[in-house]
Formats: C-alpha cells, sequence, structure tokens
C-alpha cells in the first residue's frame, strides 16, 4: 500500500489532458486512436510517477518538516530509498516502453517532459513565477503527447488553453501552499519566499481570465469551432468551473491539492460531465442556420 502511495496514483488525473485532443478533434470515433490515447494516458501516469519519486527522494529531508508533506511514504520512513528508486526505474522504463510503443513523436514527446521535470527539480522549482510556469509546460505537454498518439495536428489553442489553465491551478495550489504556514512552507518550497499574497491573488486572477478568454476565443475562432458552431455552448461551463474554483480558493482556502479538490467538490464534478457533454453535442449535432 505505501509502495503505490508513492506513486501518487491521486495525480494522475492530470494526465486527463491527454485526451484533450481525442476529444475535439472526434478522433473517438476511431478505435485505433481511443487505445493509442488510452495507452499515451498510462505511459503519463508513469512517467509522472516516476517524477513524483525523484523528487520525494530529492525532498525527503525538506518535506519531513512539513505538517502534510511528512506524511508521505518516503519522508516518513514507511518507503525507504532503496526501494523508491527501485519505484522510480520500474515506472521511468515501463513509461516510455509505452510512449515509444505508441509511436515516435509520442515517446520524444515523454521524453522532453521527462527532462523539462529534471530541470524543475533541479532548481526552476526554487524560483517564483518560474516554478508554476514549469508545471505549466508540463501539462501542455501531457496534451501534445495525446495528440502526436493520436496522430491529429498540435493546435496553438491546444497551448492557449492548456497553458493557461494549468497556471490556474498552479497559482492556486502555491496560495493555499502560502497560506498553511508561511514560516514551514518556505523551508520546504524555497519559491514560496518570492511570492507575498497580494502577488499570487493577482497572478490567480490574471490566469483565470487567461483562461475563460482563451477558451472563449477558441469555442468561436478556432477551426473546428467554425466547423461546429454549437461548440461555443460549451464556453459558459468553463465560466463557470473557473468562478467555482475562485470561490474555493478564496472562500474556503482550498486549492492545495486541485485534483483532490475536482473529485471531492461536486460541483466541479457536474460541470466537467457537462462541459464534456455539450462539447460531444456540439461536435455531433448540426447547430441551426442562425448559428451558422
Amino acid at each position: 500500500m505505501n509502495a503505490l502511495r508513492t506513486l501518487r496514483p491521486k495525480q494522475w488525473i492530470k494526465n486527463v489532458f491527454v485526451f484533450a485532443a481525442l476529444l475535439l478533434t472526434r478522433s473517438y470515433e476511431d478505435p485505433a486512436r481511443v487505445q493509442a490515447a488510452l495507452l499515451a494516458f498510462a505511459a503519463m501516469c508513469l512517467v509522472s510517477s516516476a517524477t513524483y519519486i525523484a523528487n520525494d527522494l530529492i525532498d525527503r529531508k525538506r518535506d519531513q518538516a512539513h505538517p502534510v508533506k511528512r506524511n508521505r511514504p518516503i519522508a516518513s520512513g514507511a518507503v525507504s530509498p532503496g526501494l523508491g528508486l527501485l519505484l522510480m526505474g520500474g515506472c521511468l522504463a515501463g513509461g516510455l516502453a509505452l510512449a515509444f510503443a505508441v509511436n515516435q513523436s509520442t515517446g520524444y514527446v515523454a521524453l522532453t517532459y521527462l527532462g523539462l521535470q529534471v530541470l524543475y527539480n533541479l532548481g526552476l522549482k526554487r524560483i517564483a513565477v518560474a516554478d508554476v510556469f514549469t508545471l505549466s509546460a508540463g501539462f501542455v505537454l501531457r496534451a501534445v503527447v495525446g495528440a502526436v498518439a493520436i496522430g491529429v495536428a498540435v493546435s496553438v489553442w491546444l497551448f492557449l488553453c492548456t497553458g493557461a489553465i494549468a497556471l490556474l491551478l498552479g497559482f492556486g495550489k502555491r496560495r493555499a501552499e502560502f497560506l498553511l504556514d508561511s514560516s514551514v512552507t518556505q523551508k520546504t518550497r524555497e519559491a514560496l519566499s518570492g511570492y507575498t499574497l497580494e502577488s499570487l491573488n493577482v497572478l490567480l486572477i490574471v490566469a483565470a481570465c487567461a483562461t475563460v478568454a482563451a477558451y472563449g476565443l477558441y469555442s468561436i475562432e478556432s477551426e473546428t469551432a467554425r466547423a461546429h458552431r454549437l461548440l461555443a455552448m460549451s464556453s459558459p461551463f468553463v465560466f463557470y468551473g473557473v468562478c467555482r474554483y475562485l470561490v474555493l480558493v478564496f472562500g474556503e482556502n482550498e486549492g492545495g491539492e486541485p485534483e483532490s479538490l475536482v473529485l471531492k467538490d461536486v460541483h466541479l464534478l457536474i460541470t466537467f460531465f457537462l462541459f464534456t457533454c455539450s462539447v460531444l453535442a456540439a461536435l455531433t449535432l448540426e447547430a441551426p442556420r442562425f448559428l451558422q
């Protein structure tokens, strides 16, 4: 059980971005592409788990001083560093093997994601703003993995929309960590010393506006939107989801674990379900004449 916890399976939900291209290009109608996307998802789960373990191994001393992270298997001593290294190697080998089994492009993007995480752990995670932008780039690469796995073009809208929502989640996470206990968390996450609560509030709002603007423009101006005019009807669910997230972050100091927040908040779960249904309907149904 402790070995499984070391993989952080709850955070695998982040890899749902792999399916963005599959959904928005209607590639879910092709069984071969669905299979490729599922393999790419599994590959990114394993590769990301390898990076989580590496992070836990590097930061185990710092994590022991953190009120929450000290309960992680490696920091608490429930999993030895030797076993952690073994698990990391297994996840890395398995993930990359799966990625290259899909196609070479998927494997190379997975390697790029891995290289980005190495840079993050070597120093970028200690620099305010750069830390969140690096994490955002990781989400973008997840979406790119999904696109190249099924053989579709990587759209600039994929970068804008994925990057914006990743920044929103990232700054929300930093704000929650900052509020947890500044005197403690700054010892475990050096980047927090470069933030103030005011700056995090502003950055969070900027990221929220960028998310709403990016998806709003995508839903009416992209090539997909021009072919499927009903796609604009999915944007209210994005707007609502962003507003709901901000209420939880500012009102209840949530956001420290966005993957858990999405799963436990009924409003966000329903919003995500309705958003997915609206996109599927938009791509399937013909728009009325007055929208064409």
